[in-house]
């Protein structure tokens, strides 16, 4: 019987899934994709599925509780978003400590124009995902019912949502196939960059234990030329360059998707930051992932896997 996920031969976790289904049936691509970086699929039953290495702009997030705003996931077209982003530092707002570098550079990209300039690129990217599902159903000749996804895990199987964490394609047995959906959403400037190691390849497996993986003090732009991780990095600076999508000159994306995210969830960043256009033998503090400024070249470290890094040689700030 054919498996919904399984490890075949080369290592690689690979999963096989359909559109979600509604009461058994197919639903549209327009149901399925939720925004740039998030669709629903179907094995036994419907489960969601977060993009590795990319990160959308927000349709819809929840805002911080208990001080007016409604509950759940608001879209950000919602004037409560204006309200908020305009200032999320307002002492009517849970506490959150940034430091006063940090600060400093959210502050000039916070405003009452921050919410409305996430929502006209959160648009965008969660069409180009749905036009480029619809594109491939039509091309293999499929329809909603019969198109299959194709899934390759690397590390992490499932974020703190309960979506598994994929490198997605459409399925078929017949090579090459296209880039991947995170890759092509990439190339056309639709998604930003959010490489967190050991997730960054999952073409390239690491035998033994996951200390073994870490990469050598001072790697920095060997790594991150290699690779899946090499091409994506320059697909993200040739769009960045030629102001696709949400790098346009003219209206860029004023603030990124997990910024909104820990400002409204007032959670501080807790991820260590290793600069992939360096050899400097140095991870950043969490809350300095600014002074890296292309966002191609920061590659994330979770803070449960500093001490790896350490023990490899490479310098750990204090927390």
């Amino acid at each position: 019987m054919a498996k919904a996920i399984e490890q075949p031969v080369s290592g690689i976790t690979v999963g096989h899934a359909l559109l979600a289904r509604a009461n058994g049936v197919a639903q549209p691509v327009d149901k399925v994709v939720h925004d740039g970086d998030t669709i629903n699929i179907a094995a036994d039953g419907n489960f969601g599925v977060r993009f590795l290495g990319i990160d959308a702009p927000e349709v819809s997030f929840e805002l911080p509780p208990n001080v007016g705003f409604p509950k759940g996931f608001v879209e950000i077209t919602n004037p409560a978003w204006t309200t908020f982003l305009t200032d999320p530092f307002a002492p009517t707002y849970p506490g959150l400590a940034l430091s006063k570098e940090l600060m400093e550079n959210l502050l000039p990209r916070l405003g009452a124009q921050t919410a409305a300039n996430h929502a006209t690129h959160a648009a965008p990217a969660t069409q180009a995902l749905k036009t480029m599902i619809q594109g491939d159903i039509t091309e293999q000749g499929h329809t909603d019912e019969t198109f299959k996804i194709r899934l390759a895990f690397a590390y992490e199987i499932l974020d703190r949502y309960g979506r598994l964490l994929c490198y997605v394609n459409r399925d078929q047995k017949l090579k090459p196939r296209p880039p991947s959906y995170n890759e092509r959403l990439l190339t056309g400037g639709n998604v930003t960059p959010y490489f967190i190691w050991p997730n960054v390849d999952p073409f390239v497996r690491h035998e033994g234990k996951l200390a073994d993986a870490v990469p050598v003090p001072g790697s920095g732009q060997e790594i991150g030329a290699a690779g899946a991780l090499g091409f994506a990095r320059a697909a993200v600076k040739t769009a960045r360059e030629a102001g696709q999508g949400l790098w346009d000159h003219t209206n860029p994306l004023m603030l990124y998707p997990f910024e909104l995210r820990y400002l409204a969830g007032r959670r501080a960043p807790d991820r260590y930051v290793l600069d992939l256009s360096s050899d400097s033998t140095e991870l950043l503090h969490p809350q300095s992932y600014f002074r890296i400024p292309n966002p191609e070249d920061r590659l994330f470290v979770n803070s449960e896997h500093g001490p790896l890094f350490a023990a490899k040689g490479w310098t750990i700030p204090p927390a």
